[in-house]
Order: structure tokens, then sequence, then C-alpha cells
């Protein structure tokens, strides 16, 4: 039997040892990682026991994991340091340890989607992303925190069989949602990347809370086969990673067409990773800088971090003009509502009537708003979105590259209940959820509160590679030498603050 292990959270668990953040193999990039094993500087083995022992040290303070399997890991690592050792890697995600929110089927790893509600997939099932990964030799470490089934209504009640994961710059701050174990795995180097799913920004409201990157690519570019749905027209899977090189490197590897998905794009998906020094001397620019709310209630630091992006792309020879969405962001996302919510309960109507006593209150809250949900709201809602798709689409044959926020104030504290709502359903995650273009959150600066500034980047359809092209160019502007959270920083903060549970 596989050794599998639930995170315990217990306090005594926390180590204050000797963990040198700079030093750690758990602190690499997934590139640096792999640029490292390929000189023989580097065994996987020893970058998955970094990774296991950064586990062991910060999961007790941020709770990113629910469950993982040792066993199968380090088998999967020895492997690959044989192949590394010949000189025949599968290639540059060989040996690199990975996990996946837990609404990911992982055959032989139990999927709960961090639920008390049975769950009644197939075990031998593998998510085809899964399945492509473990075919280039990446290490599956385990399951990842969630909200449950990956969706809700933005609040957190802690409710759920384990605690809510935690920001590692400061277990008092809220990780976003609902891929919230996944931003916080990456930002903490619990995993060197991470796979989350993304219905409303919930791949990049958490990249944006943790500082790290958060890539939801063209609706259809990546299989959902083996996913538990939220939303069948909204959801995308992405990988959330620590730079842009690292996202094109996992893209790379997932992306393309699957028959098992019935809306997979039958299209070969563009390579990433050597797109990413496209020069910006050519690039237009759309520059969206507010959600169509007052300056006043916009972050400071998140107006100033898109001011220097834009300013940053000039001097880079881009055209950067101001422009505006078709509609303020807000109304994308009351658009967006109906047809979540009808589709979230028309998804999982057995599981509310059956077990709606197990669900957490934010789950049988938004379901409950779906089984009300009028059929003329919902189709009105269909209609207002196809006309959206075109109008948003159009900004795209005017403009390469869309510049706009995240999220409209940095993450919050999470005893701070109306402030963890409205980090969410205040970002700007979902219009291109909505609209199905890809998009992606890109840290800028840490404020004066020692939290990560976010601002967001959008583009066309299947215009990924000039997305990630731009974002690699800032990037390198805002943080030339990308960082995970300090360990020791993580664990003081939580020591002062009394922040496990």
């Amino acid at each position: 039997m596989p050794e599998v292990r639930t995170s315990t959270h217990s306090k005594t668990a926390i180590k204050t040892g000797h963990d040198a953040a700079a030093l750690c193999p758990a602190s690499l990039s997934v590139a640096d990682a792999s640029r490292q094993i390929d000189a023989g500087l580097l065994s996987p083995v020893t970058l998955l026991e970094a990774v296991l022992a950064r586990i062991d040290n910060l999961d007790p303070i941020i709770h990113s994991y629910l469950r993982h399997d040792r066993a199968a890991a380090r088998q999967a690592a020895q492997a690959a340091a044989e192949r590394a050792g010949r000189k025949r890697r599968l290639g540059p995600l060989d040996g690199i340890p990975f996990a996946v929110k837990d609404n990911i089927y992982t055959r032989g790893l139990e999927t709960t989607a961090g639920s008390r509600v049975p769950q009644k997939h197939d075990p031998s099932i593998n998510a085809t992303l899964v399945s492509r990964l473990q075919a280039v030799g990446a290490v599956l470490v385990g399951k990842l925190n969630t909200w449950e089934y990956g969706t809700g209504t933005g609040a957190v009640y802690d409710d759920l069989p384990v605690p809510a994961a935690r920001n590692p710059w400061n277990p008092a701050h809220y990780t976003g949602g609902s891929s919230s174990g996944s931003g916080a795995s990456v930002a903490a180097g619990t995993a060197l990347f991470a796979i989350g799913t993304d219905t409303g920004g919930s791949v990049r409201l958490p990249a944006a809370a943790c500082g790290v990157v958060g890539f939801k690519p063209t609706f259809g570019r990546i299989s959902r086969h083996g996913i538990m749905p939220n939303c069948w027209s909204f959801d995308t899977p992405g990988p959330i990673t620590l730079t842009v090189e690292d996202s094109a490197l996992v893209y790379d590897a997932i992306a393309g067409y699957d028959p098992d998905d019935p809306v997979s794009l039958d299209a070969e998906a563009e390579p990433l990773a050597g797109a990413l020094n496209a020069r910006a001397s050519r690039l237009k620019v759309g520059f969206v800088r507010t959600l169509g709310t007052d300056h006043g209630s916009m972050d400071p630091t998140i107006l100033a971090a898109l001011d220097e992006a834009a300013e940053a792309l000039r001097a880079a020879g881009a055209d950067v003009r101001e422009i505006a969405l078709p509609i303020p962001a807000a109304d994308y996302r009351a658009i967006s509502v109906p047809i979540n919510r009808s589709e979230s309960f028309s998804i999982h109507e057995r599981d509310y009537v059956e077990h709606r006593d197990l669900m957490g209150r934010s789950l049988r809250e938004k379901l409950e708003v779906g089984m009300y949900m009028r059929a003329a709201d919902y189709l009105a809602a269909l209609r207002q979105r196809r006309a959206l798709v075109a109008a948003t689409d159009s900004v795209f044959g005017e403009v390469d590259v869309m510049l706009l926020p995240m999220t409209s104030r940095t993450a919050p504290r999470v005893d701070d209940q109306a402030a963890v709502t409205d980090f969410t359903t205040g970002s700007a995650g979902s219009p291109f959820s909505l609209t199905g273009h890809p998009a992606l959150s890109l840290p800028a600066t840490i404020n004066q509160e020692g939290l990560p500034v976010a601002i967001q980047l959008a583009s066309g359809f299947r215009k990924e590679a000039v997305l990630l092209a731009a974002a690699s160019m800032l990037q390198h502007h805002f943080n030339p030498s990308p960082r995970r959270a300090d360990p020791a920083h993580t664990i003081a903060l939580h020591l002062r603050q009394g922040t496990a549970q």
C-alpha cells in the first residue's frame, strides 16, 4: 500500500530549523532547478526531499496540502535521478516536484474536493493533465487545499474538514481562492509548481494574493478531462508558478487537444518556452487603469504598479494607450453569476439533495442560489455573454495585450470576512473567465506590510505567446530574481500571531 499521508496541521510539528531559503533547492524556480539537474549539480531525489522538508516545516502553518503520497513521489524522483544520471531526461520538468488542486483526479491518490461529501469518481482515473505531466517525468507530491468543490461564494467560514490555506507572506492573511493551497504551495516552496482551476479567477486570484504567477490560457487549450466540473462553460485549468518561464514550461507539457474533453481546441498549441524573449518594440498595449470604479477604491500601491508597468512597456518601445473595457469589470461578474450558479447546481444537484448537511456554508449557499435561478435569467445571461465576448474580442483587434488590475486591494486578513469576500468579488477575474481569453496575474512589488502587489495581463484568443512575452518582460523589470516567501519569516510571524489552527 502507498504511504499516503494526510496533513495534520499540529502546532508541535513546526520546526524553526536551519532552512536557509536562498540556498534550499525548494526555493528554486522550475527552470533553475531543471538547469541544475541537467548540469549534474542537483539530484531530483535531493530536490524532492527539500520540498518534503519544507512541507514538514511550513504546512502546519499554511495548510497548503490535504494529502500526499511520499512513497510514490520518492519512487518517481529516484527514477528521474537515474534518467538524469544517464543524460536521458524526458524534458525540463523531469524530476520537478508538483502538486494539484484537490478537484483534479489522480490515480491512486484520493480526491475529496476539500469536502465531507462522499465522492464517486473512479480512483483509477488520472486527469489528462496529470498523465501528461507524469509522462515527462514531473513528480506528483500530493493534493492541495481548495475551497469545497473548487467553488463557493467568496466567503470563508472555517467549517470545512481542514483549516483554510494561509498566505506564506503573512499567515494572518488570505490566500485568495478557490485554488488556495495551490497559491500557498508555490509561494512557500511546498511545491515547485501547482495546477489550479480558474472559473472566475481561481488561478489568478491566489497567485495575486501569494505573489506568484497565475496563468489562465484560452478556454479549451488545456484538457479538463478528469477534473471535477464547477461551471462547464467557464472552467479552465492553469499553472501557478514562481516565474513566467516556469508557466511556459508547464503549459508546453500539458496544452493540446484531448478527445476526452468535448470543448478541447482541436488545434496545435504553440510552444511558449522559446517565445519569451520577443521584443516589445512593436507591441500595442491597451492600459485599463481601473476596474470601472472610483480611483479611491483602488489600493494606491496597485495603481502605482500599473503605472510603472505601463512606463516600462513604453520604455521598451511598446505603444501604450489608455482604453476601457466594454463594460466595468463588476458587470462582467454580474453576467457571470446566473451562468455560474445555474451550471454548478445542475452539476451537483444530487450531492446537494443527498448530502447538503455535510457541505460547508459557502458551497451550500452558492448551490441554493443556483437552485432558484430562473431559466429566463440564465438564457438572458448567455445572450449578454455572447455579445460581450464579441465586444471584448474586438478590443483585441486593436491591441495585442491588455494591462489592467487583477484586484482592487492586496490580500486582506483572514479574520476580516467582508474584506475577504470583497477581495474575490471586487477583482477583475470574471472578465476573461466569461469571455475565455487568456489572462495572467503577475507579481509586481511588495507593499509596506510585506504583502504582494499584483497586476494582470490579457490577450486575444490563442495569443498566449504574446501574453507571456509581455509578462516576461515585466517580470524582469519588477523582479529580476523572483523569490518565494522566506520560511523563517513565515514561521516568525506565525509564532508572533498564533495563526495556526
